[in-house]
């Protein structure tokens, strides 16, 4: 005798639910698989196609965060590549791999800050040795925005630009990247009271920068 149609559907329910069960283990497996902690072990082994998923994965943060100091796109995008390398070759100084972007953000400030130290000084050197009032032109793009015309845009990126450097590191970090104050302090050497007040003092001076925009936009 066959199987009366409970015990069908009874049977069809236990091999759903183990199928279930299955599919959800195998994800958590490659979930685990491809955490930070695993790809940094299995990069710290020479597996480079695990440090091209953590590449993959930071890579536009990363690329963001160094646009926000270095205020352009081409160069942002070649001291990305740079903080990856640099990455790559110092893995092993990775105390705490669960804090991998923190790790990734810190290197990626470290090169943005020795690029811009470097084009001040080749600057200074044109501007002694060729001509003492060399004009060096401001070529920066605006940023990308979907939701905020190209003026606004322009007034915003001029805004950051003219932060002071602490400011302009903290403010982006925090308004842009949304890391915590334990992080911003972790990647910057701040102080946490130095990060807020910082903070305080940057958002205060955006706000007067680009309130008077958006008082003209409200009244048109």
């Amino acid at each position: 005798m066959g199987a009366s149609p409970t015990g069908r559907i009874g049977m069809k329910r236990q091999m759903i639910d183990a199928m279930s069960l299955d599919g959800r283990r195998k994800t958590r497996a490659g979930a685990l698989m491809n955490s930070s902690v695993d790809l940094i072990a299995r990069a710290r082994r020479g597996d480079d196609d695990a440090f091209r998923l953590i590449f993959d994965r930071y890579a536009r943060p990363v690329s963001s965060f160094i646009y926000d100091i270095v205020g352009q796109r081409e160069q942002a995008e070649e001291l990305t590549q740079k903080t990856f390398v640099r990455a790559y070759r110092n893995l092993k100084g990775l105390r705490d791999e669960q804090r991998l972007s923190t790790w990734l953000f810190g290197i990626a400030k470290n090169v943005a800050r020795e690029s811009i130290r470097t084009t001040i000084k080749d600057r200074m050197k044109v501007a002694i040795d060729d001509h003492p009032l060399v004009e060096l032109s401001d070529d920066r793009p605006t940023p990308d925005g979907t939701l905020l015309n190209n003026e606004l845009n322009r007034i915003i990126h001029d805004a950051i630009g003219d932060l002071d450097e602490d400011k302009r590191l903290v403010f982006s970090l925090k308004v842009l990247h949304q890391k915590s104050y334990e992080d911003i302090a972790e990647i910057t050497g701040f102080s946490i009271p130095k990060v807020k007040t910082d903070l305080h003092r940057a958002r205060a001076e955006m706000r007067r920068r680009i309130r008077p925009y958006l008082d003209t936009s409200a009244a048109s």
